[in-house]
């Protein structure tokens, strides 16, 4: 009788010891992290959607619609925005394209890549590409260089039928730079990169005057990455070349600094 009593007691013991181990196995809903890149697009400037470089936003949306994307660039980089567009099975030719606006909402103008195409009645997608100028560190304040800080991208399509007015289709934007080193390099830098508005913090006190940017995405480097560059390993190096040419001339047209036809012993 005791053998058995010891037994249970046993059983009971493995048997709650179990129980936290399979409650323990089991996924809590807070365990998963949404780490992807976003699955929506903004409908103006304000509510732009902010994309890192190198992800691949996607949205569903209607034909007709505008569709506002934002991402950071620094001094040094030349961005390049490739937008894929999905279109419906029966659909009329339509045109689409692709903006780029800079911080300060002025349009880009694209070096080259084809921001406008036409989608023929069979196409079952289109694909539009804007490679933008390199980024300034500084800039004339009458030019229209791309600066420091976020830029737009808006997609739409410009000639519609009626019939293929709200109509779903299915977008992707993908953003890529590529580093120009110093040969982009420039004497000067902003203060501040041009990043969307800066206001006063929610529930500040009256006299803390710190700032809060309302663009959260900036460069892996952070802002103003591109202040050293290679122009500084190539000026040192051209620096050191010429005093080693100076030298090298000098030794050579010193000659032996005695007068023609004087002996060496006189």
């Amino acid at each position: 009788m005791r053998a058995v009593r010891v037994l249970s007691a046993a059983l009971m013991t493995l048997g709650l010891a179990a129980v936290p181990a399979a409650a323990d196995s089991s996924p809590s809903p807070g365990e998963s992290e949404d780490g992807g890149a976003p699955t929506r697009a903004g409908t103006s400037f304000r509510t732009a959607t902010e994309v890192e470089q190198g992800q691949t936003a996607t949205a569903r949306a209607s034909t007709g619609d505008y569709l506002y994307w934002s991402f950071p660039a620094d001094a040094g980089q030349r961005p390049t925005v490739r937008a894929t567009v999905r279109l419906p099975e029966r659909h009329a030719a339509e045109t689409w394209q692709i903006d780029v606006y800079d911080g300060l909402r002025r349009r880009q103008a694209c070096q080259y890549g084809a921001q406008t195409r036409t989608a023929g009645t069979d196409a079952a997608s289109v694909e539009l590409e804007c490679v933008l100028r390199t980024v300034r560190a500084w800039s004339e304040p009458w030019a229209n260089d791309p600066l420091p800080g976020t830029y737009y991208v808006r997609l739409t399509a410009l000639r519609l039928s009626t019939a293929d007015l709200g109509q779903v289709v299915d977008a992707e934007l993908r953003v890529e730079s590529k580093d120009m080193g110093g040969a982009a390099a420039v004497d000067g830098a902003l203060s501040e990169p041009l990043v969307p508005g800066v206001a006063t913090r929610a529930g500040s006190d009256e006299g803390n005057d710190d700032p809060a940017v309302l663009a959260g995405l900036e460069p892996e480097d952070g802002w103003t990455s591109g202040r050293w560059s290679d122009r500084w390993i190539w000026t040192a190096a051209g620096g050191a070349l010429a005093a080693l040419a100076g030298v090298a001339g000098y030794r050579l047209t010193r000659g032996s600094g005695r007068p023609p036809g004087v002996p060496p012993n006189a």
